[in-house]
């Protein structure tokens, strides 16, 4: 790991279907966060979440793909990489993808393996599971990359601390409960503990029909100390900086 690396949290409130203004929204943050190495968005990101049916519509594929490949032209003229959110299709499959950009494209891409089917979840019938992750090289360090309800089973974290990831980046668009909080900050941990790594937990913000999701995004450090919280209910971006102990600081 370089002895400085940064990561902007975008924890934002994507508009369902809104492709080309979720795309501005992402612009937006990335000039924000212009010192980072990388900006990490939520699940999804590029065209709101949850999509349900609507994620089935190739119109809407077709948009988000073009949206995706049009930020990443953007990496070519220097900034953040960028950790986007999307639909992807891929040899006639759809997933429930995060995609990397830089330099001026996409250089890499994870798939959401365990897909809830459950409460307000219905993913199991849209999205075809990936196979299991490999950690992405960011700008010389290998973030793990887990979607959501990758965390909450053991398989996908520990895959990934096979393979060589440094660091654990999990995009999430995890509806607001009463206690959900604890919850979440419980199951991090248990994946830190787990694995030995450092956790960053990124949450989006806002509404879609009758749910709600509440942010408060927040990084675990390898030994499980909490070394940055982001408040709930507000959008904000936030760069965190790294060590080569692999211990966060905001």
């Amino acid at each position: 790991m370089p002895d400085l690396y940064r990561i902007a949290l975008a924890q934002l409130n994507p508009v369902m279907g809104d492709i080309a203004g979720n795309l501005a929204r992402a612009r937006a943050a990335r000039s924000a966060a212009a010192d980072a190495d990388v900006i990490l968005f939520s699940e999804l990101f590029i065209v709101g979440y949850s999509p349900e049916d609507l994620v089935l519509k190739p119109a809407l594929q077709e948009d988000a793909r073009a949206a995706v490949e049009e930020l990443a032209r953007d990496t070519a003229e220097g900034g953040p990489a960028v950790l986007m959110g999307a639909p992807w299709v891929e040899e006639g499959k759809l997933y429930n993808a995060m995609l990397l950009l830089d330099g001026g494209r996409i250089v890499g891409k994870t798939f959401k393996v365990d897909l809830p089917n459950y409460g307000v979840f219905d993913q199991k019938r849209v999205f075809v599971a990936g196979p299991a992750p490999k950690p992405l090289t960011v700008r010389g360090v290998q973030l793990g990359v887990p979607i959501c309800e990758d965390i909450w089973k053991q398989g996908v974290c520990a895959a990934l601390e096979e393979t060589g990831a440094e660091i654990l980046c999990v995009p999430n668009g995890s509806p607001f409960e009463a206690g959900k909080e604890d919850v979440r900050l419980k199951l991090a941990a248990s994946r830190v503990n787990e694995t030995g790594l450092p956790l960053v937990y990124l949450n989006q913000l806002g509404g879609q029909d009758e749910v709600v999701y509440d942010g408060a995004s927040f990084v675990l450090n390898a030994d499980g100390v909490m070394a940055v919280a982001l408040p709930g209910w507000e959008e904000k971006v936030t760069i965190t900086e790294w060590q080569r102990d692999t211990q966060a600081r905001c």
